[in-house]
Formats: C-alpha cells, sequence, structure tokens
C-alpha cells in the first residue's frame, strides 16, 4: 500500500510561511523549490528536523526542501492539500529580493527541471540500445531498434518543442503558440533548405538558415520575446477579436523574427559559447576537469549545477557530444564511494 505524504506536505507548507507565503512551487530530482514571499516566515530548524526532509537551503533565489527519490510524491501531496498551483502561483506578485544571479538559475531551472524525467528516461534507453547492438541482440536495420530508437532520440531531436512548453510556463505566456514556433524551426520544409543549402528569403530579407534540431537558446529567448509580445497585443487587441487575432499576430511576427534574428544569433552565440569552452578544455584537460571537479559538490548543493545545463545542451547541439557532465561523472563515484566507505565503517 503507498504511503500517504499528506501530513508531510501540510508540515513542509506550514513552515515555508503558509500557502498563502508561496509564489510559487516545482520540483527536479530530488528537491521542492518554493519562490517565497517572505524567507523570514520559514523555520529552516523545524523543517531539517522533520521526518522525510533530508536538508533544507537558500539558493538560487529559492527556499529548496530536499527530499529525495519520493519528491514527485511529496509535490503532487502538497498540491492536492493545498490551493497551491500554477495559476495562483502566475497570479501571486514577485515581492522577493533578487540578484541576475538568482533570477538567472531560478530561470533555468524552471524551464529544464519539468524535462528531467524525460531527458534521463530517453538517454537511458539509448544506452540500451548500444548495449543491445554490441552485444549483436539487436542490429541497427531492425523494426524493433528503429522504433526503440525513435522514442529515445526523438525526445533530443524535438527538444525545441519541448522547451518551448516549459519556457512559455516558466515566462507566463501561451505554450501552444510557443510550441508552434518550436515546431516552426524543425518543419521539415525548412530542415530540407538547411540541409540542402537552398537560400532562402523573406519579403525579399535573406534568412540565414540553421539547424534548430537538439538547440537550447534560440527557441528560449524566442519565447521569452514572445511573452512581452503577447502582453503588449492582450492590452491592445479588443476583446472581442482576441482569441483569434492574438494568436494570428503572435505567429506572424515570432516565427518570421526568430528565423531573420532570434535564431542565427543565438546560433552564433552558442558556437562562440561551445568553441569556448572546448578551447578552455584543450588548453588542460587536467585543470578544467580538476577545477569542476572541485566547485562540482558545492554547486549541487545550493542547486547551481542548473546553470551548466544550457552549456551542456549546446555542447550536444553544435558537436554532438559533451565533456563536461563526463567529468562530474568520476566526481559523482568519488562521492559515492566515500559515501559506502562510511556505511561499512560503521
Amino acid at each position: 500500500m503507498a504511503k500517504d505524504y499528506t501530513s508531510l506536505a501540510k508540515k513542509i507548507v506550514e513552515n515555508v510561511g503558509g500557502e498563502n507565503n508561496v509564489i510559487s512551487l516545482v520540483h527536479c530530482a530530488t528537491r521542492l523549490r518554493f519562490k517565497l514571499i517572505d524567507e523570514n516566515k520559514v523555520n529552516m530548524d523545524v523543517l531539517k528536523q522533520t521526518e522525510g526532509v533530508i536538508t533544507v537551503m537558500k539558493a538560487g533565489g529559492q527556499v529548496q526542501v530536499v527530499i529525495g527519490n519520493k519528491v514527485d510524491t511529496v509535490y503532487d501531496a502538497v498540491l492536492s492539500c493545498t490551493n497551491i498551483n500554477a495559476g495562483n502561483s502566475e497570479e501571486m506578485e514577485d515581492t522577493g529580493n533578487k540578484n541576475l544571479l538568482n533570477t538567472l538559475l531560478e530561470t533555468i531551472s524552471g524551464i529544464f527541471s519539468p524535462m528531467l524525467g524525460v531527458m534521463c528516461g530517453a538517454g537511458m534507453l539509448k544506452a540500451l540500445l548500444i548495449l543491445c547492438t554490441t552485444l549483436n541482440i539487436l542490429t541497427a536495420d531492425m523494426g524493433t531498434y528503429k522504433i526503440l530508437y525513435a522514442a529515445a532520440d526523438s525526445v533530443f531531436n524535438f527538444m525545441p518543442i519541448i522547451l518551448g512548453y516549459t519556457a512559455a510556463k516558466k515566462f507566463k505566456c501561451n505554450p501552444f503558440i510557443a510550441m508552434s514556433i518550436a515546431m516552426s524551426l524543425l518543419y521539415p520544409t525548412m530542415t530540407d533548405a538547411y540541409s540542402e543549402g537552398t537560400k532562402s528569403t523573406f519579403l525579399t530579407i535573406p534568412v540565414t538558415l540553421v539547424s534548430y534540431a537538439s538547440s537550447v537558446m534560440p527557441i528560449i529567448i524566442s519565447v521569452y520575446v514572445q511573452s512581452k509580445l503577447e502582453k503588449l497585443l492582450k492590452k491592445i487587441i479588443p476583446e472581442v477579436c482576441k482569441l483569434f487575432l492574438t494568436p494570428l499576430l503572435e505567429l506572424s511576427i515570432m516565427v518570421p523574427a526568430t528565423f531573420l534574428v532570434i535564431g542565427p544569433f543565438m546560433d552564433k552565440f552558442g558556437k562562440l559559447l561551445a568553441s569556448g569552452y572546448t578551447a578552455i578544455m584543450g588548453f588542460n584537460p587536467i585543470i578544467a576537469g580538476g577545477f569542476v571537479g572541485l566547485i562540482w559538490p558545492a554547486a549541487v548543493i545550493f542547486g547551481l549545477h542548473w546553470g551548466f545545463v544550457p552549456i551542456v545542451m549546446n555542447n550536444i547541439a553544435t558537436y554532438g557530444r559533451d565533456t563536461l557532465f563526463v567529468i562530474t561523472g568520476p566526481n559523482n563515484m568519488a562521492q559515492a564511494g566515500a559515501a559506502t566507505w562510511r556505511i561499512l565503517k560503521n
């Protein structure tokens, strides 16, 4: 019989200042991430001593309650026993004090954390398929392999669509328009034009075509601009035609703007970011690896590791591979070894 986490959920909400103190709530792989009106109302000592809570910390403009593997169940319990939900979160005013770093980390976390589960699942499925082909259980020309590979690879290939949805939820704009913008970037006619090197124009303006499959930054920036445009349009468009005219204008403006300006600019920025990281690795991988390994435990503890996610995804989109998260692997194994030794010693 499944354990009831209602009492734990109520106690957590009570000690973060009550549901009226909560602006928004999301969760990642192990933590409930509360964005609060007044962090001074949080009873840190009580929360840390609560059974079912591993620890509590303030980082990235959030109060993070570390639960562990049951975080999604506790998250659902919080939503079911309180009035905290997406609707109320968007309507409440953000009165917290935030600096630029906190805002950036909070935004990245809000965009990427909802898709963490499906990314992990797709990545594990790819790993299993590699194992199956290595052991000659499956071959690349088998229908079984193709179907399973489609299930795994589609998450990464069509990632702009997923990011369009999560970014729209974070920036509080229409998620279906955001997904439509992302789908236009991956539309077969446009991807074929890029692959074939076909020149294209929009109202006689040359369009610089780039590959948007697996890209990260173009759609996020595009949805951010969309959110600003949407607020403006809702103010000036009459209610009688707002239902169809707002999406019409958003798509007519944002899709060309993304192809003409946002996409090419962010593509160049992403390549510059990737080449900068590659240059650091090329200078001395040992120093780079040592530095990342040194800061990684603290980055994870304070939830700052989300800031590395766009770099990793950009590396994969640009080069088809990444070394940053590979560097963190030995770090994680070293911590696991230390924990295992401690358990055995006791």
